[in-house]
């Protein structure tokens, strides 16, 4: 069975941690702005398909503008697509015009442009079923989950910026004023600003961060010399404009990045032993790190089966048998009690106390 929600209740952050520690190989559809699919083999992203940014059409267009291949070279491989029914960069490549690394650098960016957007949904539903899938004929490099977690995160942040404004699916044209006082950054930004290109293409041909390119562009846009051009929706399968199913009120992204920030300071304090303040995990500067990493990764998952197990029944599990029966690395029972409905899900620690300084949350 396919587990499904919405992103109020289980953020993104926490759907991508759940699958990258349980190894997890399946395909991840989110409906919000767009339609996204992301293809996981064994907890990474192997592949990720945008409805709006299709890849096969941003695959040429990065190599063309990039002097990577010809105008001339790209039409005729178009044609042979068109007719031939393969991969624009498996034409390409079997007919030498470009270098295997520099088709998989482009889409290795692009999946990664393609995750990353996905933080900046605040509204969507999602669905994750289980099951192989397919990589193509040449496996790509997977992107590290945990990695891209992290890294979107911390681009959420620096985008709440400009948030409003630009988003890395953002499509931007030029308009007729001029101004005689461009910095050498909006003026390399703005020779890719043609009304087809979205942001994340604009930051690959610039070679800008992230960040820095999206600024550039709310300046631009704040002087008149770029504006917002229409986007087509969304069209589903079934001929419908994308959708955002019906969504309950919950604790939102910033849920998602507190418990993901959580998870990395607990990491990190499991790595560096010895090396800071005593704290909530302070016998661990002197301990196991391995067993508090597990215990860590343990309660992400027990959280994770909670919430499940509420879609499927409409309420949390009376007691923790009903999720699992794992033991702490220590050989007891996790904690777990239900407070006004919510589950309170820990781990005692060495000592097997609740409440010490050893607790682990």
């Amino acid at each position: 069975m396919a587990l499904e929600g919405s992103l109020r209740d289980f953020g993104l952050a926490d759907i991508l941690q759940l699958i990258y520690f349980q190894k997890k190989t399946g395909v991840l559809t989110l409906y919000g702005k767009d339609k996204v699919r992301l293809m996981f083999s064994d907890g990474n992203i192997v592949a990720a398909e945008s409805g709006r940014r299709i890849e096969e059409n941003r695959v040429g267009k990065i190599l063309l503008k990039k002097g990577i291949v010809s105008e001339e070279d790209l039409r005729s491989s178009l044609e042979e697509q068109r007719t031939s029914g393969g991969r624009i960069g498996d034409i390409l490549l079997r007919r030498g015009l470009v270098e295997k690394s520099a088709i998989e650098e482009t889409l290795l960016s692009q999946m990664t442009d393609t995750v990353v957007q996905l933080f900046s949904w605040k509204e969507g539903t999602y669905e994750f079923q289980s099951g192989p899938v397919a990589q193509g004929r040449d496996k790509m490099t997977p992107l590290d989950t945990e990695h891209i977690l992290m890294d979107g995160l911390r681009k959420i942040d620096e985008w709440s910026l400009v948030e409003g404004r630009v988003t890395l699916d953002s499509v931007f044209r030029r308009t007729d004023k001029t101004v005689p006082d461009l910095t050498d950054k909006e003026e390399d930004i703005l020779r890719f600003v043609d009304g087809e290109s979205d942001v994340g293409v604009i930051i690959d041909l610039s070679g800008s961060e992230d960040f820095e390119a999206s600024k550039t562009l709310a300046s631009l846009m704040e002087r008149g010399l770029i504006e917002p051009a229409e986007v087509r929706p969304v069209i589903s399968e079934e001929g419908e404009e994308a959708r955002v199913k019906p969504e309950r009120p919950a604790a939102g992204l910033l849920t998602a990045i507190i418990f993901a920030a959580a998870l990395v300071v607990s990491l990190f304090v499991a790595t560096f032993q010895g090396a800071g303040p005593q704290g909530g995990f302070s016998v661990f500067w002197s301990g196991d790190p391995p067993k508090m990493t597990r215990a860590v990764r343990d309660l992400q998952e027990l959280r994770f089966k909670a919430e499940v197990y509420k879609y499927k029944n409409g309420s949390y599990p009376a007691n923790i048998d009903q999720l699992s029966g794992r033991k702490d690395p220590w050989g007891r029972p996790y904690v777990y009690y239900l407070s006004d409905g919510v589950p309170f899900i820990s781990c005692a620690g060495p000592d097997g106390k609740t409440g010490t300084t050893d607790d682990i949350y």
